[in-house]
């Protein structure tokens, strides 16, 4: 072997003869094989692992993309030989391209948050801010695409490189879908999974641009201001003691049982009832089960009897609430001593006469109230005598 071999075969064992990548970095999505001087020696081995893809980069332009396998790269063997057209002196001579493996796994448990709260409409609250967060899982659809639109020439891309661009976007999907959706905020709790998928959907619509696609999306937490939880709380409170009317009555029986135990004796007893009744009157009013709906101490508004049936109505109704009688006294006089009673009075409340009309032993008329003798035919009343 002269020596002008000797030198060519020793400047050929400089080139890379076995591509592939062992990730141990668990967050890396793009690495550029270190090629020296980017020249592959015609022959090499290419191995790509599972959830991996090897994109060929020649002159600035995606050549060809490979999926997992072994592969040789020899002048037509090659699909990306044919496009590259490096062969140009012989396959004995290297090809210069990059090489870059890109990790197609899926990469879980990334966060996402609201850092600033989201304003919106809310049914039950009106205006109300929300605060969310939760995780989603990504990966790298479109090797291709990814290397294109946003790793670029960058020889170790990772997640935390593209993270503060997809928190970002997906803030912005989720605040748009809230929106859509209107669910009142209180079933929102329930409603988790079908808010994640609805902003999954909205996010991967924006994210096959970049070659990327999100395939989980976990809505963790979506709380209200403290202010409003603190409210939310004190009606849930309320609502758990239910009857006020019998939470005062259980506050005098703790009052005597506390009265009971004091050594005080009859001064205990009568601090513990006052306290029982003023701590139980105090939640009465505040719940409204006052039984006649009146303020403690408010004076009790006046009433007028139904003329016909006795019942109590309000001193401006015209008419009877429980019968339907007329509430106007007519004052008529008595037939007998001229006294003002009541319309349909039978009786006379002064001379007990009755008012019924008399008529006239003769002739059936209708006498005038007094009238000694009858107006039609002259028969001298009983009134007379």
């Amino acid at each position: 072997m002269s020596l002008m071999d000797k030198v060519k075969e020793a400047a050929m064992n400089q080139f890379i003869e076995v591509i592939e990548w062992l990730d141990s970095s668990q967050d890396t999505l793009v690495y550029r094989f270190p090629v020296y001087q980017q020249e592959i020696k015609n022959g090499a081995q290419l191995i790509v692992r599972e959830s991996q893809a090897a994109v060929f980069v020649f002159e600035g332009q995606v050549a060809d993309v490979f999926t997992p396998g072994r592969y040789s790269v020899e002048g037509g063997n090659t699909p990306i030989l044919s496009k590259l057209g490096a062969w140009k002196y012989g396959f004995n001579s290297p090809i210069k391209s990059e090489v870059y493996f890109v990790n197609t796994k899926q990469f879980t448990d990334m966060k996402w948050g609201t850092s600033n709260p989201i304003m919106l409409r809310d049914a039950d609250f009106g205006i109300v801010r929300l605060r969310a967060f939760g995780a989603y899982s990504l990966r790298v659809a479109d090797p291709a695409g990814f290397i294109r639109e946003i790793a670029g020439t960058n020889a170790h891309f990772q997640t935390e490189d593209i993270d503060g661009q997809l928190k970002r976007a997906i803030v912005t999907e989720f605040s748009d879908a809230l929106g859509e959706l209107k669910i009142p905020a209180l079933d929102l709790a329930a409603q988790y999974k079908e808010v994640g998928e609805a902003i999954r959907g909205k996010i991967n619509e924006d994210f096959s641009s970049y070659g990327l696609e999100v395939t989980k999306f976990y809505v963790e937490n979506i709380s209200l201001p403290p202010e409003v939880e603190a409210a939310m709380d004190k009606r849930a409170s309320m609502g758990a003691l239910g009857d006020a009317q019998k939470y005062m009555q259980f506050q005098a029986a703790d009052a005597l049982r506390d009265a009971a135990q004091n050594e005080g004796g009859g001064a205990g007893l009568g601090a513990g009832l006052g306290a029982g009744f003023a701590v139980g009157g105090q939640m009465a009013n505040a719940f409204g089960a006052n039984p006649q709906g009146q303020q403690m101490g408010a004076p009790a508004a006046a009433t007028v009897a139904c003329p016909a049936c006795g019942k109590q109505n309000n001193p401006t109704a015209k008419f009877c609430a429980d019968c339907g009688g007329k509430m106007e006294v007519v004052s008529v006089p008595c037939v007998k001593c001229g006294a003002k009673l009541r319309e349909g009075a039978k009786f006379c409340s002064e001379c007990g006469s009755s008012q019924e009309k008399q008529k006239c032993t003769g002739c059936q008329a209708e006498l005038a109230p007094g009238a000694k003798f009858c107006a039609e035919c002259g028969t001298k009343t009983p009134d007379a005598a």
